[in-house]
């Protein structure tokens, strides 16, 4: 399948089909939920969709994440959720989404995005393991191999370490 994606910010109107992508790529709308009570209640999101010929056929978000460390609190960003439609998949559309959102916060100077993602899926845009940054999960049930950290200023993050914590939306709360 040929597509012409285009990668832009996410708009009001964007949400009911930003919804169906969820829908359609999990069989279920926990992930869209999600990004509907950040988006109502945090102005700091990055929410970006992948667009072909008008219609969405992907979508990602990323909200802020802190480290309560010895130095103090740092703020970085969370890459979650993100979905893209079944026959879209295995094209490049997540990898786009995915390189577009890195690539507007190293812009905003953000220090660093954690992941809960698959394995062979995030090093590829320059994940690591966030245990070897000293960083765990807020969720005791994460295992080391499935949490990540992209860390894009390595000043800022020099001696950081600790839990990062989600925005608690991510937990049912708003």
């Amino acid at each position: 399948m040929k597509t012409t994606i285009l990668i832009r910010d996410e708009r009001p109107a964007d949400i009911p089909a930003v919804r169906s992508v969820y829908k359609q790529a999990f069989g279920r709308l926990q992930e869209a939920k999600l990004a509907e009570r950040l988006l109502m209640s945090c102005n700091t999101v990055e929410s970006l969709v992948a667009e072909d010929k008008g219609r969405i056929v992907g979508h990602i978000m990323f909200s802020p994440v802190t480290i309560d460390s010895w130095c103090g609190t740092v703020e970085g960003m969370g890459l979650a959720p993100v979905a893209v439609l079944p026959e879209y998949q295995k094209q490049g559309v997540g990898s786009r989404l995915v390189n577009q959102g890195l690539s507007i916060l190293r812009a905003k100077s953000c220090p660093f995005v954690v992941v809960l993602g698959h394995p062979d899926y995030y090093p590829r845009f320059g994940f690591e393991p966030a245990s070897w940054h000293g960083m765990k999960s807020q969720w005791d049930d994460v295992p080391d191999d499935a949490f990540f950290v992209i860390i894009m200023d390595r000043k800022a993050m020099e001696g950081v370490s600790g839990t990062v914590k989600y925005r608690d939306e991510f937990s049912g709360g708003v």
